[in-house]
């Protein structure tokens, strides 16, 4: 199959007249268009761009968006995740997932990390986001929570060693697929113990991958882990010999000059979630420091109750506009910079072979409607689509070469009836 757009994205930037030529999942080619060939699809008046990266997500918690809106962290953890997360039983869950992902592929992400951590004791609920994935199309990494902190439910919460084989069992289960990769992810600095933490490292060692832990998302969490271990949450990291780079830290809002240079000479990354910071109040990133670490960065959206839209071109814009108001500075974060952050590189921290239109990568790719209004005047094409493109302009998705949005549609699962169950689901939810 070739896809003949008008315009391509490339590392060499936008070109036309030259087809993609899809085979096993994977760009096998990109060969200019000399004449139409069979099995050509036509992209008329679209422009293809790399799929986008989302680095973190909760896909179970879209189900509670609207509950927890305008409440602090404690709050919303409080009264809207905690009690409403024990309403979900597995289908609920699947549900979710599902209504998340479908959010997703439409608005042009085509790899998800869903930090997942309704456990039950087991694999089992895991195993159903992983099939939701699978039902509605997308590329699915599920960072497999490890949680012993008492203060969370119980269904959250796992003994060490029980956490620690279920990671590996469901890593194995996993192991040949083509769509599926499964990461250990301890929690936090605060909800996984010292060796909740070094066990789900260790398995990344094992199993040579990566591994998803929150750091210093709120002020709190620092100010804790410095109370119950006299070290701050990346310091405590180093001394617990995790930090280097298998390790993708999620938020790190609070740290000071001495700990991002620690993490970029441990060549650690960051999954960075500007929209669900700013939602919470948590405060802001300091992405250009990090950067200049050489701490590797990649764009999340988290999840659809901290954040309440899941569009990581949102969070390239996101990204750009918040460390200029930061920093006083309008050229202190550019579009090509957060396009890549929100493709290629949050594709690279996760040894994902994608977010880049080149042979041999894989072929998940979205076409945008290049008449909408949203990328006019055509002056710098992609700065319209990190600054203004509108998520109506993405019309087309694949993912592994699936064609799994086609018109602004679906073609994998029947919308309708999934929010018809989500409606029936949540009816009379409130705090």
């Amino acid at each position: 199959m070739r896809l003949v757009p008008d315009l391509m994205l490339t590392v060499a930037g936008w070109t036309s007249g030259r087809g993609v030529t899809l085979a096993g999942g994977r760009i096998a080619s990109i060969d200019p268009i000399d004449r139409p060939q069979p099995g050509d699809v036509p992209l008329v008046g679209k422009g293809l761009l790399p799929g986008t990266v989302n680095a973190h997500c909760h896909t179970f918690q879209s189900l509670l968006r609207g509950l927890g809106d305008d409440l602090d962290f404690a709050g919303w953890r409080d009264r809207v995740l905690y009690p409403f997360s024990e309403r979900l039983d597995r289908r609920a869950i699947a549900l979710g997932a599902a209504f998340a992902f479908v959010e997703m592929l439409r608005h042009g992400a085509t790899t998800c990390v869903d930090f997942f951590y309704l456990q039950d004791e087991g694999n089992d609920n895991a195993e159903a986001v992983v099939e939701a994935a699978r039902a509605v199309g997308i590329r699915l990494v599920l960072a497999r929570a490890m949680y012993d902190w008492e203060g969370a439910p119980k269904r959250y919460r796992e003994p060490v060693a029980d956490a620690a084989r279920r990671t590996r069992e469901l890593i194995a289960a996993h192991r040949d697929e083509a769509t599926t990769v499964i990461q250990p992810a301890p929690h936090s600095p605060h909800g996984a113990s010292a060796a909740m933490i070094r066990a789900g490292c260790e398995i990344a060692e094992a199993e040579d991958t990566r591994f998803h832990i929150h750091v210093a998302e709120g002020r709190y969490e620092g100010e804790r882990t410095l109370r119950e271990h006299g070290a701050t949450p990346i310091r405590y990291l180093e001394w617990l010999g995790v930090l280097g780079p298998r390790m993708i830290g999620v938020h790190c809002v609070w740290l000071d000059d001495e700990e991002i240079a620690l993490m970029g000479a441990r060549r650690a990354a960051l999954a960075y979630c500007p929209s669900s910071n700013m939602f919470l109040g948590d405060g802001i990133t300091r992405i250009p420091e990090l950067s200049q670490a050489g701490v590797r960065i990649g764009l999340g959206t988290d999840g659809g109750c901290t954040n309440n839209r899941l569009s990581v071109f949102e969070e390239m814009r996101m990204t750009s506009l918040l460390q200029r108001v930061r920093l006083l500075d309008g050229g202190a974060l550019d579009a090509a910079t957060v396009f890549h952050l929100g493709t290629r590189s949050g594709a690279e921290i996760l040894g994902v072979e994608a977010g880049v239109i080149a042979p041999g990568q894989l072929a998940d790719l979205v076409a945008v409607d290049l008449a909408d209004a949203s990328l006019h005047p055509r002056i710098d094409l992609l700065k319209s689509v990190v600054y203004a493109m509108s998520d109506r302009a993405v019309t087309d998705v694949w993912v592994h070469g699936r064609r799994v949005v086609e018109a602004g549609r679906l073609v994998t699962v029947d919308e309708r009836e999934l929010l018809a169950r989500v409606r029936e689901l949540t009816q009379g939810w409130s705090i």
